[in-house]
């Protein structure tokens, strides 16, 4: 499975705003978009021209890196996305939401997405009643998604659930955290959806 394996702080620092990548370390003094609030490498601190195709191309990146996706994976959640009834980035985002494990992360079981990625491709949970190891799965509507048995004891949930802090689970999940079961109720709506992420540029620039 193909993954970024670099700095995350530095995939931060390029989009000069907090991606939250790391869980609690994003929320305490070592983050270091506080420390160095500007692009990495030599001319971080250089001006640079912002176009419209700099500011679209920019955002673009954001979402994938907040969803950790590839380019070609996200290429591909585009033009599904563009074909489907709707608002094509609506529908972008609505997919990105749905994968396996953003919904581990919305539900406060990991306390980053990179964490729930490991969680879900060591196998530790189950799709109605099935082990499912692809962190890009879909779930759907009506899908219950559970920790195995004898994942009941890791220590990394443990400490997400209890540091959760001001994270909230979304509406359209329903979270058991006795059982470490969550349901999925609903697809998110766009309201729902609380990713800083201006969708309709993402479309500009793939429209182009």
């Amino acid at each position: 499975m193909a993954r970024y394996t670099g700095s995350v702080c530095k995939l931060c620092r390029r989009e000069r705003e907090k991606l939250f990548l790391k869980g609690s370390r994003c929320t305490s003094s070592k983050c270091s978009v506080d420390k160095r609030p500007y692009p990495p490498g030599e001319h971080g601190r250089g001006r640079m021209r912002e176009t419209q195709y700099l500011i679209q191309l920019r955002e673009k990146q954001k979402a994938r890196r907040i969803y950790g996706v590839l380019e070609r994976q996200f290429r591909r959640y585009y033009r599904e996305a563009a074909q489907r009834k709707g608002v094509t980035g609506e529908q972008l985002l609505q997919m990105l939401e749905t994968r396996l494990d953003n919904v581990v992360y919305r539900s406060t079981m990991a306390a980053s997405r990179s964490q729930a990625r490991q969680l879900v491709t060591h196998g530790h949970f189950h799709v109605n009643g099935r082990k499912v190891d692809v962190p890009s799965y879909r779930v759907r509507p009506g899908d219950k998604v559970v920790l195995k048995e004898r994942s009941r004891n890791i220590l990394p949930i443990a400490l997400s659930l209890d540091t959760a802090g001001e994270r909230l689970v979304p509406e359209w999940l329903e979270v058991d955290t006795e059982a470490k079961a969550i349901t999925i109720s609903d697809i998110p709506s766009r309201a729902q959806i609380d990713t800083p992420v201006q969708e309709q540029l993402i479309v500009e620039l793939y429209s182009k």
